[in-house]
């Protein structure tokens, strides 16, 4: 990808920056003659309906996304930093509090911040909505117009997708979480003109950072001694 293409998509997919997925596995083989497999046992009632219960408590519960809460989506919490191709992607997740969840994004390529993004979860009465702002290092806007606005369409407890109901860039955006320190960033962007574009990255935990202290803003005021 050249660097120009790289950065027409970046304030678009700066929030979900994630390496292409694994490539499909390879069909199954058929089996060399004269090695054939035996004819399988067929299952009694009772066992076939074990294995069914068996099968729909591994799967997830999906849950109606109008009941999801902040809360829901706590495990995010944390510093995190992910990979793509030669540019580092790290994120910051504020606790959820006060109805909103927020956090910071940068993407540096060598010494360079190519991007910085701001977001916010915020919950709404029919659930979580994602809003999602990018700038320049110096915080000039990317975004002409308001944030970038996905809400939650679907969720099975460890993937939560938003959906974009007004454009395309992104059209889907989700996090699916694989344990509780990685996660899997998806976004697919579909714009007016040119081919669609699928971007993933998978996030790791960092630990905090020794001794780091909150900083009280410009409203912070020093104490005379």
């Amino acid at each position: 990808m050249t660097s120009g293409k790289i950065l027409k998509i970046m304030p678009f997919v700066a929030f979900l920056l994630v390496p292409l997925t694994m490539l499909a596995r390879a069909a199954e083989t058929k089996p060399a003659a004269g090695n054939l497999p035996s004819v399988p046992q067929v299952q009694a009632p009772a066992q076939a309906a074990m294995a069914r219960q068996a099968n729909q408590s591994a799967s997830p519960a999906v849950t109606d996304p109008a009941l999801v809460k902040l809360s829901d989506l706590g495990w995010l919490e944390g510093r995190w930093r992910g990979e793509w191709g030669p540019r580092l992607a790290e994120q910051v997740w504020f606790s959820p509090k006060a109805g909103a969840m927020e956090g910071m994004f940068r993407v540096i390529e060598g010494e360079k911040t190519l991007v910085i993004e701001y977001f916010t979860l915020v919950q709404k009465p029919d659930g979580v909505a994602l809003y999602i702002r990018h700038f320049t290092p110096s915080l000039a806007p990317w975004e002409k117009t308001d944030a970038t606005v996905l809400n939650l369409a679907s969720t099975d407890g460890k993937k939560f997708e938003f959906q974009n109901p007004e454009n395309g860039m992104p059209k889907i955006s989700s996090l699916t979480k694989i344990d509780g320190d990685s996660y899997v960033a998806h976004s697919e962007i579909v714009p007016e003109t040119g081919d669609p574009q699928t971007v993933e990255i998978t996030y790791k935990r960092q630990p905090a950072a020794a001794g780091a202290a909150v900083s009280g803003g410009s409203g912070a005021r020093q104490k005379k001694p």
